[in-house]
């Protein structure tokens, strides 16, 4: 059991899957729909009413894409390519339009060359400005995220308003942490949906889009491989996060440990190749110090010749006199 401590309540959690009713609530942990627009997706999801790849339009490799939302409607193709395309090489572009009117519908679809080029607009581009209007950037939701129910279906994420109908666990309205532990094995003799699956975040950090199988970096790899060694098992998606979180923990410690003896033995080498040069610490310091010796006296004697020398030379000058 997780999701209580000041270090789990000062983050967010970003769910990496969906579900109609956890998106409706502000932690994720509701159990009952609570609105028509919940009940509406609720019965999408449950009866596979919805096919994310039915859309025939929605062509295009997911992991490139982007969704580019509340876009102004009076923006046209060529100037939302126009800015798109500062943040890399623009492939395709697909502007969402009423069937009927031909009008747009506030968002777009852009699929970039490469995932680099992607990752550097979802990073970039979000919260610019388009036609003096503020936009939203997102990883292609519809094909990526497991579960996923569209708006128009009563899912989705986001929303401008505090009251009404708004979806947590996306990237402008993550879910809040819970203040109590979620009593997951409750959950499961009653029957009940389980948190969604997920990370907790600081609320600084951006979420990253997923990764094509095989394309995960070296740091990310090194946690996931760390979250397997772990004896506890992850079920839901706040359960087991304090044993990762010490898991990881432990990874570091172990990490700074091994440069901290790395650096120790790098010293004693040195120093061993320098006794090996110079001979032992003692006679180099002593060979300074009689070398040093040496140089001084010479000096005393120099200036005592010169005094003599000018003793001399006036006595001289005084008996001729």
């Amino acid at each position: 059991m997780s999701g209580g401590g000041n270090n789990v309540v000062n983050k967010v959690f970003y769910a990496t899957s969906y579900h109609p009713i956890q998106a409706g609530s502000i932690d994720g942990t509701d159990v009952a729909p609570h609105d028509n627009g919940v009940r509406r997706a609720l019965l999408c999801y449950n009866a596979g009413l919805y096919d994310p790849f039915g859309d025939s339009k929605a062509a295009g490799d997911p992991y490139c894409t982007l969704f580019v939302g509340r876009i102004s409607h009076l923006t046209t193709e060529d100037t939302l390519r126009e800015a798109m395309s500062k943040h890399g090489k623009v492939k395709s572009l697909r502007m969402v339009r009423h069937i009927v009117t031909g009008a747009s519908r506030g968002y777009a679809f852009v699929e970039y060359e490469t995932e680099k080029e992607m990752r550097r607009a979802y990073e970039d581009a979000h919260h610019s400005f388009i036609d003096g209007r503020e936009i939203i950037v997102d990883y292609n939701r519809q094909q990526l995220m497991p579960g996923w129910i569209p708006r128009r279906l009563g899912g989705g994420l986001g929303g401008r308003k505090e009251s009404g109908q708004l979806r947590f666990g996306g990237r402008e309205r993550p879910f809040r942490a819970p203040l109590r532990p979620i009593p997951h094995e409750d959950l499961k003799k009653l029957g009940i949906q389980l948190p969604p699956e997920g990370r907790y975040m600081s609320r600084t950090q951006i979420p990253s889009p997923p990764r094509r199988k095989g394309s995960v970096s070296d740091r990310e790899e090194g946690y996931y491989r760390e979250e397997e060694r772990s004896p506890v098992k992850r079920e839901g998606s706040y359960h087991g996060h304090r044993e990762s979180e010490r898991a990881h923990r432990r990874h570091n410690k172990d990490k700074e440990e091994r440069s901290r003896v790395e650096s120790r033995s790098d010293r004693k080498e040195r120093s061993r190749g320098r006794e090996d040069r110079y001979g032992d610490k003692e006679d180099v310091s002593g060979s300074r110090r009689s070398n040093h010796g040496e140089e001084r006296p010479h000096k005393r004697h120099k200036h005592r010749r010169l005094r003599h020398h000018r003793r001399s030379s006036s006595r001289d000058h005084h008996s001729s006199d």
